[in-house]
C-alpha cells in the first residue's frame, strides 16, 4: 500500500506500511445479537399472540358450556334467573320500555354514536341504606344488596374516586345479530357494545369501563353488563339481565355471537394480526363490575318517518328528510359488588355518521384557515425578505407561531389516527398545512436570527502590542478639525469621518489629511495549536461542537425538545390549556417590544396581522367556546378575555404603523432615538459653477437643492431665528417656509458615517442592505 496515497484519500497510514485487518470477533457478536434479537419470542408481540390464545380457548371453553346448558346437558354452567329487586329498583328512576303508537311517536332503532351526559353517586352498601331510609326506592335496594358482604365491597372498590364522578360518556357500536351464512337472527334486539367513562371533576382523569348489553329496538330498552379494563365480560348473562318474556329470544342470540368472534379470533391469529397493546399491564383503578339499564327517550316522529330519517344518516342520498331529534337516555349503572349506584341523566347523544361530518365540516374549514394563513404568510415573508425588512420583525413571534402550528399538526394526525375511517382522511389537509406553515415559520425566523445577530454583538477590543517589539508612537501632526454637522442622537456611535472624503461640499473646506503614523514592525506570532483532526473526534463531541458553533443546529435542536414536550402537552388536558393560553397571549408582544425597544415600526402589513389574528382565534375559540365542537371540549369562560388580548394586540401593532413605534410610551421612558438623516447643512453658494451638496455614492449624481429650497430654508432659519415672528399671524407664511424647507432636507441623507446619498437612493438601497455603500459600516434605520 502507498502511504501518500493512503493520505492523499483521506485514510490514516498504516503503521509499518501495512494496513492492520480488522477483528472479526466484534463483527461475529454483532451479527449474533441482531439474529437473537430478530428470533427471540420474549417480545411484546409473542406475548400478545399468547394473549390471544389463550382468549380462544376461553371462548371455546364458554361456547361449550354455554351449548351443554341450552341442551340440558351442563352440570359446570347455569345462567342464573332474572333478580326482581334489580328490575323494581330501575323502575323507580323512570327507567321502564313501553311500546309505542308507531304513527305518532318513536324511538331510535340504531344508537350507535356517542352519548354524554352527568350522572349521580349513591352509596348503596347495607350500612348506609339503612342510616339513610329516606329515598323511595331505599327498600328496593336493599332487598337487592341483601346478600353482600361489606368486607369485599372495600377491597373491591380500589382508588377511584367515585364521589366526584359527576360525567359519564359513552361510546356505543350496534349490530344486529346474523348467523355464519349471513342471514339474520333477530330484528328485535341488537347487540352493542362500547365504552363506559366517568369522569372526575377535580383531576378531569377518566375511568373507562367496558360494555357490552342488548337493546330491544321495539321498547327501547337498553341492557348490559360493564367491567373495568382487563376484565372479562360474560355474554352468557345476558339471558338473567332481560324480562322473563325475553329470555329464550336472547339466549338463542350467544351461541352464533360466541361462534362468529371464535372464527374472528383463529383468522386473526393465523394471518398474524396481533395487537401487541392487547395486554394491558397498568394496575386498574378498581375491581368493580356493573350492570347497566337504560331507556331511550321517545320522540314525537312517526315510525315511517323516523326510518327514513336514519336510512338518510346510514347512507347519505341527499333526499329531505325530518329534522333530527334529539338522543337521550336515561339509564342506571349499579355495582352489586361494591354497593355503588350512579343515576345517569340529562344526556345527548350525537350519531356516528353524523359525528363523522362534523369531523369533516371541521376538517374542511380548519384547512381553509390553514390555507388562509400559509397565503398571509407567503406574503408578509416575500415583503420583509430584505434585510432591512428583517430587522424590523422580531423572531420569537414567529417562533411562538410555529409552536402552535406545531400542536395542532401532531393534534389533528392524533384525531385522524383515532378517528379510524373516513374523516380521519380530511383531518390530514389541516395537519398537512399545518405542518408546512411549522416548517417555513421556523426557517423565517432562523433567518431572522441570522440577520438580527450583529445587532447584539459587542466589538472586540484589539490586543494590546507587544511591549518588546512596539516602538513609541510618533507625535501626531497638527491638523484642522473637521466642523460637526449637526444631527440628531442615534444608538449607535459612529467615529468622525475619514480624512479623504470623495465629494466634499463646496462651501466646506475638506480637512487636511493626517500623516500617518509608521506602523509597528509585527511580532513573531506563535504558531496556532493543531485543531484535533476530524478523525479523531467521536461522534457525540462533534455534535456537541456543531450545536455550540452553529446557532441554526442549535435552534433545530431547540425546536426539537420543545416537540417532545408538546407530545406530553398533547397528552394532558390541563397543560394543553396552559400552553394555549401562553403562546396565543405572545403571538403579537414580542413585536410589539421589538418596535418600541427599537424605535421603528413592525413592518408588518395591516391584512397580515388581521388575517392572522383572525384565523388563530377562529380555531382557538371554536374548542375553548363553542359548546358542540368535535371533541367535546367544555367551554373555557376565560378564552374570551384571551381573544379580546389579542385583539388588543393586534390593534397596538397597527397603531404604532401608524402613530409611532413607541407612541404608548411617556417620553422618558423612550429609549431609542431615531437617526435623523437630513440635518440642517450649510447650503452650496449659488455663485458657484455647479450649486450641488457633492455627489451621491450610488448613483454618483450631484445632489442638487433648487432655488425655491434655498429660499425656503433661509426663510425657515430666519423664523427660527425668530427675525420672522411678525409673520405668524400673516396667513402663515412662516409655517410654509418651515414645511418647505422640511421638504428640501429630504433631498438629501447624511448618514452618521458622514456620507451624503440622495434620499431616494439610499431608500432603495436600505431596502437591501443595512449598509453604508461607501464605508460598510451598518446604518440605523431611514
Amino acid at each position: 500500500m502507498d502511504p501518500l496515497r493512503d493520505e492523499e484519500a483521506g485514510l490514516p497510514a498504516a503503521r509499518g506500511g501495512t494496513a492492520r485487518p480488522r477483528s472479526s470477533i466484534p463483527s461475529f457478536l454483532f451479527i449474533s445479537f441482531m439474529l437473537f434479537m430478530l428470533t427471540s419470542h420474549n417480545g411484546d408481540e409473542f406475548l400478545a399472540r399468547h394473549h390471544y390464545q389463550d382468549a380462544l380457548r376461553s371462548l371455546e371453553y364458554q361456547l361449550g358450556n354455554y351449548s351443554a346448558w341450552r341442551n340440558g346437558t351442563s352440570e359446570e354452567f347455569s345462567v342464573p334467573d332474572r333478580d326482581a329487586a334489580l328490575g323494581v329498583l330501575a323502575e323507580d328512576f323512570g327507567i321502564q320500555g313501553k311500546v309505542l303508537d308507531p304513527h305518532q311517536a318513536s324511538y331510535y332503532s340504531n344508537v350507535t354514536g356517542f352519548i354524554h351526559g352527568s350522572s349521580h353517586f349513591y352509596n348503596i352498601t347495607p350500612s348506609t341504606l339503612v342510616d339513610n331510609a329516606t329515598a323511595p326506592w331505599n327498600s328496593h335496594a336493599r332487598a337487592y344488596m341483601a346478600a353482600a358482604n361489606e368486607t369485599e365491597i372495600v377491597e373491591r372498590i380500589g382508588t377511584w374516586n367515585w364521589t366526584a364522578s359527576d360525567k359519564v360518556q359513552l361510546s356505543v357500536v350496534e349490530k344486529l345479530p346474523t348467523h355464519a351464512n349471513g342471514t339474520m337472527i333477530s330484528d328485535t334486539i341488537a347487540l352493542v357494545h362500547g365504552r363506559i367513562e366517568l369522569t372526575d371533576a377535580n383531576s378531569n382523569e377518566d375511568l373507562r369501563l367496558e360494555f357490552e348489553g342488548l337493546h330491544f329496538i321495539r321498547n327501547g330498552s337498553l341492557y348490559g353488563l360493564a367491567e373495568p379494563a382487563g376484565r372479562h365480560i360474560d355474554i352468557r348473562l345476558f339471558p338473567s339481565l332481560v324480562p322473563v318474556s325475553a329470555k329464550n329470544e336472547t339466549a338463542a342470540l350467544i351461541e352464533p355471537e360466541l361462534t362468529a368472534r371464535i372464527n374472528k379470533l383463529k383468522n386473526l391469529i393465523d394471518d398474524g394480526v396481533v395487537d401487541q397493546d392487547s395486554n394491558n399491564d397498568d394496575a386498574p383503578k378498581s375491581d368493580c363490575g356493573f350492570t347497566f339499564h337504560a331507556q331511550l327517550h321517545p320522540v314525537n316522529v312517526p315510525e315511517h318517518l323516523m326510518r327514513e330519517l336514519e336510512d338518510e344518516i346510514q347512507k347519505p342520498t341527499g333526499a329531505s328528510t325530518v329534522v333530527p331529534p334529539k338522543l337521550s337516555v336515561t339509564g342506571l349503572l349499579i355495582s352489586k359488588e361494591c354497593g355503588i349506584m350512579f343515576e345517569i341523566g340529562d344526556t345527548e347523544g350525537l350519531r356516528s355518521r353524523t359525528f363523522f361530518r362534523k369531523v369533516t365540516t371541521y376538517a374542511g374549514s380548519a384547512g381553509l384557515v390553514y390555507l388562509t394563513l400559509l397565503w398571509l404568510f407567503a406574503r408578509q415573508s416575500e415583503r420583509s425578505r430584505t434585510p432591512s425588512g428583517l430587522g424590523r420583525v422580531s423572531r420569537w413571534m414567529f417562533l411562538s407561531q410555529a409552536t402552535i402550528d406545531s400542536v395542532s399538526f401532531a393534534g389533528h394526525i392524533t384525531f385522524a389516527i383515532l378517528a379510524e375511517g373516513r374523516p380521519s382522511l380530511s383531518l390530514v389537509a389541516p395537519a398537512f398545512l399545518a405542518c408546512i406553515l411549522f416548517v417555513y415559520e421556523a426557517q423565517f425566523s432562523v433567518l431572522i436570527h441570522q440577520i438580527q445577530i450583529p445587532e447584539d454583538a459587542v466589538p472586540s477590543r484589539p490586543p494590546p502590542p507587544d511591549p518588546a517589539v512596539a516602538s513609541p508612537s510618533p507625535t501626531p501632526t497638527p491638523a484642522t478639525t473637521t466642523p460637526s454637522i449637526p444631527a440628531s442622537g442615534s444608538e449607535n456611535t459612529y467615529p468622525p469621518p475619514p480624512a479623504s472624503n470623495p465629494a466634499p461640499p463646496p462651501s466646506q473646506t475638506p480637512p487636511p489629511a493626517q500623516s500617518a503614523a509608521p506602523s509597528p514592525s509585527p511580532s513573531p506570532s506563535p504558531s496556532p495549536t493543531p485543531a484535533t483532526p476530524p478523525e479523531q473526534l467521536s461522534f457525540f463531541a462533534f455534535f456537541i461542537h456543531h450545536i455550540r458553533t452553529d446557532p441554526q443546529a442549535r435552534l433545530w435542536v431547540t425546536l426539537f425538545i420543545f416537540l417532545t414536550f408538546i407530545v406530553r402537552v398533547i397528552l394532558s388536558p390541563t397543560l394543553s390549556m396552559v400552553f394555549v393560553s401562553v403562546t396565543y397571549s405572545l403571538i403579537w408582544l414580542p413585536q410589539i417590544i421589538r418596535a418600541a425597544r427599537r424605535g421603528r415600526s413592525s413592518g408588518l402589513t395591516t391584512e397580515y396581522v388581521v388575517g392572522t389574528t383572525s384565523c388563530r382565534l377562529y380555531l382557538a375559540l371554536y374548542f375553548l367556546a363553542c359548546p358542540k365542537n368535535v371533541l367535546d371540549v367544555t367551554p373555557r369562560r376565560w378564552s374570551y378575555l384571551l381573544a379580546a388580548f389579542v385583539c388588543f394586540q393586534a390593534l397596538v401593532l397597527i397603531l404604532q404603523e401608524l402613530l409611532g413605534p413607541a407612541f404608548f410610551l411617556p417620553k422618558r421612558y423612550v429609549t431609542a432615538k431615531p437617526y435623523d438623516y437630513h440635518p440642517p447643512i450649510p447650503l452650496p453658494d449659488p455663485e458657484a459653477p455647479e450649486p450641488s451638496l457633492g455627489d451621491c455614492a450610488i448613483c454618483m449624481d450631484a445632489i442638487v437643492v433648487d432655488h425655491r429650497a434655498r429660499a425656503s430654508e433661509k426663510s425657515a432659519s430666519a423664523l427660527w431665528d425668530g427675525t420672522g415672528s411678525e409673520r405668524r399671524g400673516k396667513g402663515g407664511g412662516g409655517l410654509l417656509s418651515v414645511m418647505e424647507g422640511a421638504g428640501a432636507r429630504k433631498v438629501y441623507s447624511l448618514a452618521p458615517c458622514h456620507h451624503l446619498f440622495h434620499t431616494e437612493c439610499l431608500e432603495k438601497w436600505l431596502a437591501i442592505k443595512n449598509i453604508c455603500p461607501q464605508c460598510r459600516r451598518p446604518l440605523p434605520p431611514l
